[in-house]
């Protein structure tokens, strides 16, 4: 499905992505983690080159994307979903015309895009809210409007950029749901970067942590978080244990109390 390999990417004198290699199977959902500034977000932008590599290649379904010219990328891009950060919704459209827009744009009819906007709409439990306007939208519902508008485009790989990172913490687990459901059912490859722990423990098939732009560990949740062979691996340990602690210790307060 997708194969990464010795990709770089600097930005000045800053090493963002160092020779970074990586396969995902068809079906496989992948959490990549790592601290701050480890390169997670840049490697995920270089995929369907919202940042263009300086070096390596990123051959999805057989063809190589950092060789592809303008007009094939954009035809790439049709099967390659991104979730973003921020949720760039439009102010103007409701949320399904939100959804619909870049089917519209990419030449398809405008019911034929409705019915797509739609469905993708119901997946994520928003078909209700379709005529609102995003400020009349919570970021979570404005955050699961965004991800209707890639899955209306019945992606084969879904790339998800810290998708809860600009919620209310009240609000992530909406988000968490949608993602979890459709990792469930395996509609689409997806490669996820994520501070989730839970969402990780919970959903990925492969844990990819990353250090100083480059993987450091990969494998299963309970072989990364349990018995890490890297320092990323071990803090991530750590702090798995404090949280558990921390809640055994507030439980039994309760009890007592």
């Amino acid at each position: 499905m997708l194969t990464i390999q010795n990709l770089y990417k600097k930005f000045g004198s800053l090493v963002a992505v160092n020779n970074l290699s990586l396969a995902v199977a068809p079906g496989e959902t992948v959490v990549i983690m790592g601290p701050s500034g480890c390169g997670k977000s840049t490697t995920i932008r270089t995929i369907n080159r919202l940042i263009e590599p300086d070096s390596g290649s990123i051959v999805f379904d057989g063809r190589d994307i950092t060789q592809l010219r303008e007009d094939e990328l954009r035809k790439v891009r049709k099967r390659i979903g991104y979730v973003f950060q921020h949720f760039n919704l439009i102010n103007r459209l409701s949320a399904i015309e939100n959804v619909m827009l870049g089917l519209v744009m990419g030449g398809q009819a405008k019911e034929e895009a409705y019915d797509k906007a739609l469905a993708a709409m119901t997946k994520v439990g928003m078909e209700q809210l379709q005529d609102h306007k995003p400020e009349q939208l919570s970021g979570g519902q404005q955050q699961r409007v965004g991800i209707a508008r890639a899955l209306a485009f019945e992606p084969e790989l879904m790339l998800w950029d810290e998708p809860t990172a600009s919620l209310d913490p009240m609000l992530v687990r909406e988000v968490l749901v949608v993602m979890e459901e459709l990792a469930k059912y395996r509609a689409a490859t997806m490669l996820v970067v994520t501070h989730e722990i839970a969402f990780a423990l919970h959903v990925a098939d492969r844990i990819v942590l990353m250090e100083k732009g480059t993987v450091v560990e990969s494998g299963i949740p309970s072989q990364v978080f349990v018995n890490p062979a890297s320092h990323v691996g071990r803090q991530y340990k750590e702090l798995i244990e404090y949280q558990l602690n921390t809640s055994a210790r507030t439980l039994a307060g309760k009890c007592i109390a």
